[in-house]
């Protein structure tokens, strides 16, 4: 998943369609390249040995099979844990961007339906390694005076890798995330993103409801609360999931969150 600033729900998206994807019985793989581990946090696997830092450290990387742990949701899901040593992959303090990194851990990859990728909010290097790894990628935004000129540089972005790194690589989707029906804010904006990008825009969009965070915050997918909102926001999820594994090409394939193979 992807998205150019912090608290737009990317992480939320991740975990939404993770859930999905278990609630169908496929094997999905998140790998966590955010910093601030959000989705390592809620996935909360058992026993880390090595994160997303060990796998991507060149040439004594280690190997993603070994480092995969099976998250607290059961076995369907397994998580490349995060941690906040990533910034550093984020920022190559020699200047050389290793652009291909994330692709060559993935290659390690076996049995696996769905790769999802939780990007950190920027368009800096673990950003944009996942898009050259990805098959697809998924835009995430809110519905605020922001939405237009985010979407357009993240969009911007997954072309820019698609032309040099990634021929493969396109644009799954904008999410609108926690739009509220009753706010003439967020009908503007929603219809602002619908002029420019009709086709890109995914309908429906996510309504904001409690049963997301609360599900988070008791480390459970939403698809598991039980609450209408949550049962809404789940039948919304396993509509999304369909479109990525479609945009995928239904392959066993990193799908960036704003990516997916």
């Amino acid at each position: 998943m992807l998205s150019l600033k912090g608290g737009v729900g990317k992480t939320s998206v991740t975990l939404g369609l993770a859930g999905a994807a278990a609630a169908q019985h496929l094997r999905c793989v998140v790998v966590d390249l955010d910093p601030q581990a959000n989705a390592t946090t809620v996935l909360s696997p058992g026993e880390v040995m090595f994160t997303a830092n060990d796998v991507l450290a060149g040439d004594h990387a280690v190997s993603i099979s070994d480092a995969l742990a099976v998250s607290g949701w059961g076995e369907p899901v397994s998580v490349l844990a995060g941690e906040p040593a990533l910034e550093r992959r984020n920022h190559p303090p020699d200047g050389v961007p290793g652009r291909h990194h994330v692709r060559t851990a993935l290659a390690g990859l076996r049995d696996t339906d769905l790769v999802l990728l939780d990007c950190p909010p920027s368009l800096a290097e673990l950003t944009r390694n996942a898009l050259a790894a990805s098959d697809a990628a998924l835009v995430v935004t809110e519905p605020t005076a922001f939405a237009l000129a985010g979407a357009q540089q993240a969009l911007d972005a997954v072309d820019a890798v698609r032309r040099s790194h990634n021929l493969r690589l396109r644009p799954a989707g904008i999410v609108v995330n926690r739009f509220r029906a009753g706010s003439a804010e967020h009908r503007f904006r929603l219809d602002e993103l619908i002029a420019a990008y009709r086709e890109l825009v995914i309908d429906p969009v996510l309504p904001e409801r409690s049963a997301v965070s609360r599900a988070q915050g008791a480390g459970l997918p939403v698809q598991r609360w039980p609450s209408p909102g949550a049962r809404e926001v789940a039948r919304i999820f396993a509509g999304y999931l369909g479109l990525v594994m479609s945009a995928a090409g239904s392959g066993a394939g990193p799908f960036s969150k704003g990516a997916s193979r």
